[in-house]
């Protein structure tokens, strides 16, 4: 379907940060707006592809609020900017980060490429709009992934306007592509990206841009510039939360998941590691068992003018839960304060349909008896029927944080049953599991002979004079 314009901009400018959470997520805040070109022939529209290039993996999609130009706009203020905006629409500022290193920041080929800036379905007159009150909202494959506001931009659009005027002439057509929220990732063929702009109510909207990634048919000419990816490319690409880390291994998950987290405690003490259990927890299923990795969320303590920002809409939580890949657990950091709930029945159950392996909180617990009729193992400190904005803001994603007097870091992997839960640096899982298996096994050859009627003195810990002795009980165990 062609784009909506009718006829090609002169220009497309894009503006590089201007939304706090994406600014956040990248770990800078501009003090002016910075921008790059893209080309009128990379306009597309709702329907049509996006074409991934042979070789390239970090396909990215942005979705963005396009606005149009509709009359010349040169040496304006900040007041007059949004007089000279005729139309409103939805955008997806879609680009390869394998090719940004060729051009040395411009990206003409990273986002320059044919069909990588898809406009639509339908423009919205501006003069009905409140500039300072559009939500844009982005889809992927019907997963709400971006969910933003322009009441806090770092630049509104009059001023954007105004700043490009001073040594550029807008004039009627052209595109100014105004920033991405956080949430924007990488996409794989077979993908569909959905982008849709409109008032808080709904009651305009530009409808779905909607466009499905596909790949090159034809391999990228070897006379230019090729494709090139290292790690720190790909977790830029991929942003916070969203990198795809190692997935554990089944069988390493299944040694953990036989030994009690007792043992795994006394041999990571065994080590020099005195503070790995996250103390105050109970399992809302004491029969369960819990193994997965880490991604973690951080509360701080609730501050009432920073709780419209940072607590509505796609707040932390939400995304935290979104961010969920399988075999992770959520770890919830509450500072231990167990007086408002941090997760309650409905995004629990988001977490469970996302293939998350638990949940661990060191705060309350809403919607207790619901969370524990899920098949989810779920650790926590309390039940409180309050929400989260009694005592707490959800802040950020996939840091370090502090669960239950524990230091645990994305990835870590967490172990929990009818005791509590134990944190295992990956590192040093596999050996762990080895001789937790073993010290269980001596436990229950001591076991035996304490129920035969056998002394505890050499016999628990296992002393030298019976090594033998269990040595041939061993053998007969194998």
């Amino acid at each position: 379907m062609p784009h909506p314009l009718g006829t090609q901009p002169s220009k497309i400018i894009a503006v590089h940060l201007n939304y706090p959470s994406r600014a956040k997520e990248r770990g800078r805040i501009p003090a002016q707006p910075s921008y790059f070109l893209k080309p009128p022939s990379s306009l597309s529209g709702t329907g049509d592809p996006l074409v991934r290039p042979a070789g390239c993996e970090l396909m990215g999609f942005e979705g963005e609020i396009a606005l149009v130009i509709g009359r010349h706009a040169h040496r304006v203020t900040p007041e007059q900017g949004w007089s000279h905006v005729a139309w409103v629409t939805a955008a997806n500022d879609a680009g390869v980060y394998d090719l940004r290193h060729a051009d040395r920041g411009s990206n003409l080929r990273s986002k320059g490429a044919d069909g990588f800036t898809p406009l639509g379905p339908r423009l919205l007159d501006a003069t009905r709009l409140d500039p300072a009150a559009l939500r844009l909202r982005t889809r992927v494959n019907g997963e709400l992934v971006q969910d933003a506001d322009t009441s806090t931009l770092l630049f509104p659009f009059g001023t954007l306007i105004a700043d490009l005027s001073r040594l550029v002439t807008l004039e009627p057509g052209d595109v100014i592509l105004t920033g991405t929220p956080a949430g924007a990732s990488v996409v794989s063929p077979g993908d569909v990206v959905e982008v849709e702009v409109g008032d808080p109510d709904r009651e305009l909207s530009t409808g779905r841009l909607r466009n499905t990634v596909t790949e090159a048919a034809l391999d990228l000419a070897d006379w230019g510039a090729m494709p090139r990816v290292d790690t720190a490319l790909r977790a830029d690409a991929w942003g916070p939360g969203h990198l795809p880390g190692p997935v554990l291994d089944p069988r390493l998950a299944d040694a953990l998941r036989s030994v009690a987290t007792a043992t795994l405690s006394s041999q990571l003490r065994k080590r020099g590691l005195q503070h790995m259990t996250i103390d105050g927890v109970r399992p809302t299923r004491p029969g369960d068992t819990l193994v997965g990795t880490a991604h973690t969320l951080r509360y701080l303590p609730l501050r009432e003018d920073l709780f419209q920002k940072y607590g509505n809409g796609m707040n932390a939580q939400k995304r935290a839960v979104e961010e969920l890949r399988p075999g992770q657990v959520l770890v919830m950091d509450a500072r231990r304060d167990p007086t408002a709930g941090t997760i309650g029945d409905i995004l629990a159950l988001r977490a469970k349909m996302r293939g998350a392996a638990g949940i661990v909180t060191d705060g309350a617990l809403r919607d207790s008896a619901a969370v524990a009729a899920l098949d989810l193992p779920t650790y926590y400190a309390a039940e409180h029927p309050a929400v989260l904005g009694r005592r707490h803001v959800p802040w950020d994603t996939g840091v370090p944080v502090a669960c239950g007097g524990a230091l645990v870091q994305p990835g870590d992997i967490l172990v929990g049953d009818a005791d509590g839960v134990v944190v295992v640096p990956p590192d040093l899982a596999e050996q762990l599991a080895a001789d937790s298996a073993e010290q269980e096994l001596q436990e229950r050859y001591i076991a035996e002979q304490v129920a035969a009627g056998e002394p505890i003195e050499g016999l628990y810990p296992l002393g030298p004079a019976r090594q033998d002795a269990y040595r041939q009980w061993r053998e007969t165990r194998s």
